[in-house]
């Protein structure tokens, strides 16, 4: 009962008048951060931390915790409206997201990301107060090989996002792979596979390669069928799920949110493997795997309750241990050095104000957000009534500028350029383009685990079956690489008899 009197308490310091007013202010600029393409929640906490120079540390941090989040919703609207992931943890939602826009389904889309992303951060609000210190202990016994056979995983599991051919899936996730090894070597610090470009010294970013891969490549698929297309169009009644949507979002709703919160409490983690591990079992379990990819709201909903929940789950280890979850919690647990406090388990004891008042607005923020969120979803999915023809061009702007203002220099926009012809020649030969880009994202953690294992190991594999949470990640890694083929010959001898 001392948890609910110390969130009592937080709630009459996040509820004063100033405190209150930056939080809006922070689930706002949230939204509007997240859904810009090129920015992201860490990026646009770290562009507005200058401003929280002079505040109280309390309402500083309420501001920046309320970006984080709001950001996770924020993503979600251009991965349905036009198929640009704002940031990683979005990849997944676009996959399906914008299949049921063109299905004229935005609104539905829109709503079910909103219902799950508030479920996901109230229930996540309140498993951070009551079981956080345990949730803490545990990511604290992940090492370096758990860590690699985590990111492993990810990238096989990418194979269940292929369709029927988990071997083309599985050969975008090794280009993946191929791409990231570009840049300075992180153990030795050497340059590598730069051919004496200064400007590839810090490898291909994440952005200008999903900016390209999905955003460009889908303008130029489409301009190819312009002819036949026709304008998606999206009513206000649409905003409403019917029952079916409904029975299949509320399920997929839950699992997403108790994946997420796991995953996001382990460092280094993250929304992206919490939104991508929750699509995947949502897949697996499903009765309809097929739909998956073609306009599954069920799909949907698993990736933007998980990323929402893993956001807020990354919290645990940051605010008990002082090692952030994610590139968010890292900006925060700067903005907490910056403003004199040092996180760790000491933190709730000295700064009960600050954690619990923390906690206490992320519940107000959640309800904040479903408020502006639901009611303004048939504006944003009315964008779709504009012709495509018409639309494309600014698709494609928007695109190239957030390339852009990720460095603001040309490089950035040439790699999103080269990769909109590589995203487009996939989708001619029928390569899915996810495995690509998330094979890119889990590569640094997977490369540095892997070499950092092997350094304590003095290159021995044992390592990775001499603790039980290695071992058991470890089957299931072997597994999810063995299936897809198993499953690739069961179909190729079904269909020869």
């Amino acid at each position: 009962m001392e948890s609910l009197d110390l969130l009592w308490q937080g709630f009459s310091v996040a509820t004063t008048p100033r405190n209150l007013g930056f939080l809006v202010i922070g689930v706002v600029l949230g939204q509007i951060i997240g859904a810009l393409p090129g920015i992201g929640p860490a990026a646009g906490m770290a562009l507005l931390l200058p401003f929280t120079y002079g505040m109280e540390p309390v309402s500083g941090v309420i501001m920046l915790a309320g970006i984080m989040y709001g950001g996770m919703y924020g993503g979600t609207l251009t991965s349905v409206l036009v198929n640009v992931p704002g940031e990683s943890s979005s990849l997944l939602t676009a996959i399906d997201g914008h299949q049921l826009a063109r299905k004229g389904r935005a609104g539905a889309a829109l709503s079910v990301a909103a219902l799950g992303s508030f479920f996901a951060g109230i229930v996540s609000a309140i498993a951070l107060v009551f079981v956080a210190p345990a949730l803490s202990a545990f990511a604290l016994r992940f090492s370096s090989p758990e860590y690699f056979l985590l990111a492993a995983l990810g990238i096989t599991a990418t194979a269940s996002l292929g369709g029927v051919s988990p071997v083309k899936a599985l050969l975008a996730a090794t280009l993946g792979l191929m791409i990231s090894q570009i840049g300075v070597d992180p153990i030795v610090g050497m340059p590598r596979l730069t051919f004496g470009q200064p400007q590839l010294l810090e490898g291909v970013e994440f952005l200008p390669v999903a900016i390209g891969i999905f955003g460009i490549a889908e303008v130029l698929s489409s301009l190819e069928r312009l002819d036949g297309m026709q304008t998606i169009r999206t009513r206000l009644r649409d905003m409403w799920l019917t029952g079916q949507e409904w029975a299949d979002s509320r399920v997929a709703i839950l699992r997403g949110t108790v994946v997420g919160f796991v995953v996001g409490t382990m460092p280094g983690a993250g929304p992206t493997i919490a939104s991508m591990m929750a699509y995947v079992v949502e897949r697996k379990l499903s009765a309809k795997p097929e739909r998956f990819g073609h306009g599954a709201i069920d799909g949907v909903a698993a990736a933007e309750s998980a990323n929402n929940a893993a956001a807020q789950g990354a919290l645990a280890p940051m605010l008990a241990l002082g090692i952030p979850g994610s590139s968010s919690t890292a900006v925060l647990l700067a903005a907490l050095i910056l403003f004199g406090i040092r996180p760790g388990p000491g933190l709730m004891t000295e700064q009960p104000d600050l954690v619990w008042g923390l906690m206490a607005s992320m519940f107000i923020g959640n309800v904040v957000l479903l408020v502006i969120n639901l009611p303004l979803a048939p504006l944003f999915a009315s964008l779709l009534r504009v012709p495509y023809g018409y639309l494309a061009p600014g698709i494609l702007a928007i695109s190239l500028l957030g390339a852009w203002s990720s460095t603001q220099s040309m490089f950035p926009v040439a790699i999103a350029l080269l990769f909109g012809v590589v995203g487009w020649l996939m989708m001619k030969l029928d390569i899915p383009r996810a495995p690509l880009v998330l094979a890119l994202v889990l590569a640094p953690l997977l490369e540095t685990s892997l070499r950092q294992s092997l350094l304590l190991s003095l290159g021995s594999p044992m390592i990775f079956v001499e603790r039980p949470i290695s071992a058991i990640l470890l089957a299931l890694f072997i597994a999810s690489l063995v299936w897809p083929l198993i499953v690739a010959l069961r179909r190729r001898r079904a269909a020869t008899v």
